[in-house]
């Protein structure tokens, strides 16, 4: 199951601590402090890992402990430092403090990783506190505390391309089609109640990662429908795709239903509407009539039918050319 919001309780490992001991010698008075330090507490790291695409994981793991520092031994031995953990979110996860809302972290790049919450400093053992005026010292100190943080975890999906339609408008359908990914179908709206993903291979060394957002209804900006749980989903989405409905049995006209689209991303966040897009006229196995599905075609327009793959070649074909024109203008 799809999650992309959670909160979290994170400890990191408190630090060993020092321990009084002496070293027994002749000649050494009460045989010279050897007592070790503590080690440090285990740090807790977040990192963004390709791989993961939800935050599902965090479901059922509200808290999580970084391994404790082990306490000093005799001879001056060193406690064993806790092991650092390191936690893996999905790339454009928004790291909050769940109090104040603060934005700590928004994890855009693949290559991110910080330390979110830093382990305890071991304490210190009853040799570091021999000077010339103290040779038997009896100090030791404990570890700290490692940091303490309830973080909320929110994820706004970095897709390549989003697939944005009214409910049972076929994007799901055309998910499949695209990227062979196994989707929920059926004839009924609200069949996806959450974002789907699938990989698009153009060619054997050019993919994508496609988005289907859950159906958008009127009026979705003020959080009705399923509104804006997967509205966000859209806002890191770097084409669009507007699947829109012309069989017969739409109630809807198609240039009402794709203005209704529109007006909703505006509405949500008007920034939106400035990405590139392209509009698929689907289920067009649905629709006989050639004069209507002809009236309704522009440039960025393509008929097709996601169930039969007809038209698919022309968009697939369009989609690459936007998808290489995107890639070229982020190096620039």
């Amino acid at each position: 199951m799809f999650l992309d919001k959670v909160v979290v309780s994170l400890i990191a490992g408190k630090g060993g601590n020092g321990v009084v001991s002496w070293h027994r010698a002749k000649y050494v008075p009460k045989g010279g402090p050897n007592g070790g330090n503590g080690g440090k507490g285990g740090s807790i790291i977040i990192s963004v890992d390709a791989h993961v695409l939800s935050l599902e994981k965090f479901r059922n793991k509200k808290i999580i402990k970084a391994e404790n520092g082990e306490q000093g031994g005799t001879n001056n031995k060193t406690g064993k430092d806790g092991e650092d953990l390191t936690i893996k979110v999905p790339l454009g996860t928004i790291v909050k403090d769940n109090k104040t809302q603060e934005i700590l972290f928004d994890l855009t790049n693949a290559s991110d990783n910080f330390i979110i919450c830093n382990g305890g400093k071991g304490g210190k053992g009853n040799r570091a506190f021999r000077s010339p005026t103290n040779q038997a010292p009896e100090q030791f100190t404990l570890g700290e505390e490692g940091e303490e943080k309830t973080l909320e975890l929110e994820l706004k999906l970095v897709a390549d391309i989003g697939l944005i339609g009214m409910p049972n408008a076929g994007k799901s359908t055309l998910l499949a089609a695209l990227s062979h990914a196994k989707v929920k179908i059926a004839p009924y709206p609200f069949t996806t109640l959450s974002p789907n993903l699938g990989v698009l291979s153009f060619d054997y060394k050019t993919k994508a990662l496609v988005a289907d957002i859950p159906g958008i209804i009127e009026h979705a900006h003020e959080n009705k429908g399923l509104g804006l749980t997967f509205l966000k989903h859209i806002e890191r989405t770097n084409i669009l795709v507007y699947v829109i409905d012309v069989s017969f049995f739409n109630e809807k006209k198609p240039q009402e239903e794709l203005k209704l689209l529109q007006k909703e991303l505006h509405a949500y966040n008007p920034d939106i509407l400035k990405k590139p897009s392209l509009v698929v006229l689907n289920k067009i196995d649905l629709n006989h009539d050639e004069n209507f599905i002809k009236q309704l075609l522009k440039p960025d327009y393509f008929p097709i039918s996601a169930m039969t793959k007809e038209g698919l070649e022309p968009f697939i074909k369009a989609l690459k050319k936007l998808f290489d024109k995107q890639k070229t203008n982020k190096k620039l």
